[in-house]
This record gives structure tokens, sequence and C-alpha cells, in this order.
């Protein structure tokens, strides 16, 4: 077994003309697998999520319960597409592009929409928003020396912040409506300690490898 349809091999193995023609078909396909498929889903919930939560003037509890699902939908789908990725060897280049674009989609319509509503200060939104930003272009300036894994610190931010804009969007009163209000401060003041420490990280590895190339450059010359 070769991995490749018959319509790619000859009868003895023997590459047809087709055969490069037909294997690029099967890589390609490879796209749609299960872990693509809900990072595709949690792109479409984006509109939807926004939709519902701002049906109504977007004060109607109901039409913000089913925000509230499509949100927890999306921060499920989340959860699971990476890990079955990994498991089952799912990476993908579309994956790799689309996975983060969806997480800070999801999270930045959520937090200006509820801004937008009054009911989140835009100091938060763009403190949390500022960080996302800056952290990806980050990556893009370090990427050629390494990559920086993903902190526990990290994990905890993003599980503070999904848990305190979810609680934001539900219509909650009285007590519930005090502990979302710790909830999100929790999540900024992660939002800015894990943030200054992947600084911290991005710049001790891009001397490493500033310093590993001046050294090729030495012994080769």
């Amino acid at each position: 077994m070769t991995g490749v349809p018959a319509s790619a091999e000859g009868g003895q193995g023997r590459p047809t003309p087709g055969g490069k023609l037909g294997a690029a078909a099967v890589n390609q396909a490879s796209i749609w697998n299960i872990a693509n498929i809900l990072t595709m889903m949690r792109l479409v919930l984006v509109p939807a999520f926004v939709m519902l939560l701002l049906q109504d003037g977007g004060y109607d509890p109901a039409w913000r319960a089913w925000a509230w699902a499509a949100f927890a939908v999306a921060m499920i789908t989340d959860v699971f597409d990476g890990h079955l990725a990994r498991t089952y060897n799912l990476v993908t280049d579309f994956g790799k592009i689309a996975d983060p674009i969806a997480d800070k989609a999801i999270m930045a319509a959520g937090l200006i929409s509820l801004s937008a509503l009054g009911d989140l200060p835009w100091w938060v939104t763009g403190v949390i928003l500022f960080r996302e930003l800056g952290i990806t272009l980050m990556r893009f300036w370090v990427i050629r020396h390494g990559v920086i894994p993903a902190s526990r610190g990290g994990k905890m931010k993003t599980l503070a912040q999904g848990t305190a804009v979810g609680m934001y969007v539900l219509a909650l009163t009285g007590p519930l409506a005090t502990l979302r209000f710790w909830v999100m401060a929790v999540a900024v003041v992660l939002t800015v300690l894990t943030g200054l420490d992947y600084v911290r990280q991005a710049i001790v590895l891009r001397r490493q490898g500033l310093a590993a190339e001046r050294d090729r450059a030495e012994r080769a010359s």
C-alpha cells in the first residue's frame, strides 16, 4: 500500500503521467479534516455570535443567551481542533494560519461588541486586543530564531478571557454580575503578565539566535 489511489499509479506501482496530479489532489483533500472543519465552524460562528448578541439593541436576555451558546461552542471547538490535529497528525498549513485567526476573531468580536453596548470599558478591550496583536507581530519578529511554546500562564489567560467574556455576554445581575467583574479583572492581569513574559522570552530568543548566527559566520570566515 502506497497511500496513493490506483488512478495515480500504473498497474505495477509505476507512476502514470497523471500520478503527480493525483497525489496533489490527495494532499489538497487532506485540508478537509475534522480539525480544520472545526476551525472553519468557529470562523462562521463569529458573525453569527455578533448578530445574536446585538439583536433587539443587544439587551434582550434571550438573544444574549443564544449568543452565549454560540460563543461557548466556539470556545469548545478551540480546545478540540488543536488536540485532534496534534493527536491524529492532521496539522496542515491552512490550520496553522486559520486557527489563531479564528481564536482572535471570536474574542475580538466579543470584546468590541460588549464595549459598543457599554457593558465593558473600552480600555479593557484595548488592553487585551493590543496584547494579542502585539504578541502576534512579535511571533513574526522572532520566528526565524525559533518558536516560543505555549505556557501554562498563557493557557490560564485564554481560559480566564473566555470565561469572563462569556459571563459578560449573559444578562447577569446581582452577585454573578459582581463575580464577572472580578473574573475579567483576573483575565486582564493575566493578559498583561503573560504578555510581558512573552516579550522577555522573545528578546532572549532573538539574542540567542543572533549570537548563534554570529558564531556560525565567524567559523565560516
